[in-house]
């Protein structure tokens, strides 16, 4: 949980991000930067309950704590300038790196990366999506498909200087039907590590305590029973899974 001066003391707003579809704002508390979403700037969507985008958000931080594996940047519930909502430390990522890419055909990487799917650009010329072969997005991988992530875009993965990736974003996650929607398909099939798997279980065990009760305040009980399922399905195939169902099987745009 936040420090009582994080979650009390004022927060300002310096910019607003336009790129984002929810009013997303960046501000600071003190000399912390923050990004900032309040619920009253939530768009409506016909697939989602009204107003809990920033519920999800704070319930994605405690299962990412859940698996130790530090993919949610810090998250949390906080009045702001705009009444409440979802307010998560800034990360300075490294504009060198690229952990997705679209990439010419013809030069899509030998080694390290994982091909995704192929199409054109504008101009007609054939195009690979790709993404890092590393430890580090795998985690991310399996993050997703435990939180029924439906928009894991290219954009929503911050390569960090040191090798971490961050995963940010995560307001269209939990819901109780199939929704995943990602960029990241390169391990297709693929076994599970044993620390991924042991990543699974800590999930699963939370869910019997701590982070049982904290989820309750932020999702339904149906919800929840969903996230439970979707852990014991994961860790009983013990493979990355295949897309399913009849909806894409990555976001739009892919960035």
């Amino acid at each position: 949980m936040p420090t009582p001066e994080l979650g009390t003391a004022e927060l300002t707003l310096t910019g607003r991000i336009t790129t984002a579809s929810n009013a997303t704002f960046l501000g600071s508390i003190g000399d912390v930067v923050v990004v900032y979403k309040p619920i009253a700037g939530e768009t409506p969507l016909w697939d989602f309950p009204h107003g809990t985008l920033a519920h999800r958000e704070v319930a994605a931080y405690l299962v990412s704590q859940a698996f130790g594996w530090d993919i949610v940047p810090h998250t949390w519930l906080r009045d702001g300038p705009m009444g409440e909502g979802m307010v998560q430390l800034w990360q300075d990522q490294d504009p060198a790196q690229n952990a997705v890419d679209l990439v010419a055909t013809v030069h899509v990487p030998e080694t390290g990366w994982k091909h995704v799917l192929e199409g054109r650009d504008e101009n007609g010329r054939m195009v690979t999506l790709v993404h890092e072969d590393s430890p580090a997005l795998r985690r991310i991988a399996v993050f997703d498909t435990v939180v029924n992530n439906a928009d894991r875009k290219g954009d929503h993965i911050l390569a960090m200087p040191d090798g971490h990736r961050h995963g940010v974003d995560h307001g269209l996650t939990f819901h109780r039907d199939h929704k995943l929607r990602t960029v990241l398909w390169g391990w297709l099939g693929d076994p599970l590590t044993a620390e991924e798997r042991e990543g699974i279980d800590r999930v699963s065990e939370g869910l019997h305590g701590g982070l049982g009760r904290n989820l309750a305040e932020l999702l339904s009980a149906e919800e929840i029973a969903s996230l439970a399922a979707r852990c014991a399905r994961l860790r009983s195939a013990g493979r990355f899974p295949a897309p399913s169902g009849e909806m894409s099987a990555v976001p739009w745009p892919l960035f």
